[in-house]
């Protein structure tokens, strides 16, 4: 399957051919967010809003406190792809399966502890809080769909089918919404139609993507060993943390702008679906960049690692530069075209610019990130992600009470800088050791 891999050049034309179905795909990812936001902005007021923004922060930190089964499985089946091991291909994706139903079904067993502890930190009013937990308790029961999605997601990514990623998501997205529309617009079912609509996309769209791995079930290796599961555990508990402190800070955004008030809540949530786009677009060239790596990694050629970084990093230079655009120039008619409280559509018009620099200012750490993880370099993602989040709290405990929303957004802005900053003391290491007493061929011509 790999063996190939170290004699074939890459070039920009496979870059752009891997990242731009990578790049649709994370932009339908991204049309959960903002079809949600956007049938609340129609069919709701400010207060739906702020529910809506609320639960969809909650459930994506209990998810994506997961999101290591994507991350890992990505850079675990492009490393054992570059060692030409198809078995352990094969494996990877098995195990992740099974960690992921086992990890959703736990996350629906426990949901009523679970959302006495998650929603009790929050800055809401009441009747903000009881909408955001009808949400929760529909959307909760896709749990187990949703983890074990990621997994799909990862092996499609590590294998570089990123064609099947984009019907992946499509089907998902698709699914999602023409449920949301039905069940607020056609039933008035509110936050928690949302929350329904989400669910049964998710179901929908695990079954579809079963039929697309069915050839990772082909054969498999030691797939119940204990040391083996225990192992990819203990692997991904660096990335977990990661992931945890990187919720943590995107919930404490959302929870800053509660504290000023509801209508900055909405306005606030309104913008953070634009920098959910940008991010899902641009992570496109790093997941690209995960799977290069990773192959390049497990393969020990430095020279195609160091080439994966640059030429992914140049194109992706070019998409930011015309998202931020794009943002300064249409961002306020999308925001005059679907959002229909006035409060909440002002304090989104106001705030705009900053959204729009996050593209700019986030671009070289969502790079750094698909490095680490294409080289499964925990630690360094673990240490990162704990000391942006801290300093970014800090940031925003300093700024808000001066500034207000001014402030918010100053500190969201600066946690990307600590983030990358934070990381690239550690590539050099990174690099080091891919390739630590190996002879390494010539780089590929452009």
């Amino acid at each position: 399957m790999a063996s190939g891999m170290s004699t074939a050049p890459l070039t920009r034309t496979k870059v752009l051919a891997l990242a731009i179905p990578v790049i649709l795909a994370q932009a339908a990812t991204a049309t959960t967010g903002v079809v949600d936001t956007a049938v609340m902005g129609l069919y709701g007021d400010k207060v739906d809003l702020g529910a809506v923004a609320i639960a969809a922060v909650v459930m994506n930190f209990l998810y994506w406190a997961f999101g290591f089964l994507r991350m890992s499985t990505t850079g675990l089946v492009a490393q054992a792809s570059g060692a030409d091991d198809r078995v352990e291909v094969n494996s990877v994706l098995q195990r992740a399966l099974l960690l992921g139903g086992a990890l959703g079904l736990a996350i629906l067993v426990l949901s009523p502890l679970l959302k006495l502890i998650v929603f009790g930190p929050f800055a809401a009013e009441a009747d903000v809080k009881a909408l955001a937990r009808a949400y929760f308790d529909a959307r909760v029961w896709g749990a187990p769909a949703a983890l074990m999605g990621f997994a799909i997601t990862g092996w499609l990514l590590g294998t570089g089918r990123t064609g099947q990623l984009l019907a992946f998501q499509i089907v998902l997205n698709g699914t999602n919404a023409v449920l949301d529309t039905w069940f607020v617009a056609g039933l008035g079912w509110g936050p928690a139609g949302i929350g329904a609509g989400t669910a049964i996309a998710e179901w929908v769209s695990l079954g579809f993507g079963l039929v697309l791995v069915r050839g990772g079930f082909a054969r498999s290796r030691n797939l119940f060993d204990r040391a083996r599961l225990s192992a990819l555990i203990n692997a991904n508990r660096d990335i977990l943390i990661r992931t945890l402190a990187l919720l943590f800070a995107f919930a404490w955004f959302v929870n800053s702008g509660a504290s000023l008030g509801t209508a900055q809540l909405a306005g606030n949530e309104v913008l953070l679906q634009f920098v959910s786009v940008s991010a899902f677009v641009l992570d496109g060239f790093a997941f690209v960049a995960e799977k290069e790596i990773g192959e390049a990694f497990g393969a020990r050629n430095r020279a195609r690692l160091l080439r994966a970084m640059r030429l992914t990093t140049e194109i992706a230079f070019g998409f930011v530069a015309l998202i931020s655009l794009a943002y300064f120039f249409v961002g306020g008619w999308i925001i005059e075209t679907f959002v229909s409280d006035p409060d909440a559509r002002n304090v989104a018009l106001t705030y705009l610019p900053f959204c729009a620099l996050v593209p700019l200012v986030g671009l070289a750490c969502w790079q750094l990130d698909g490095f680490f993880l294409g080289a499964t370099q925990g630690r360094a993602l673990r240490n990162a992600g704990i000391a942006s989040c801290v300093i970014y709290i800090a940031s925003d405990m300093l700024l808000r009470p001066a500034f207000g929303n001014v402030g918010v957004w100053s500190a969201f802005l600066g946690m990307y800088v600590w983030r990358t900053g934070a990381l690239g003391l550690y590539l050099p290491s990174m690099i080091g050791k891919t390739s630590a007493g190996l002879r390494q061929p010539p780089e590929q011509p452009t």
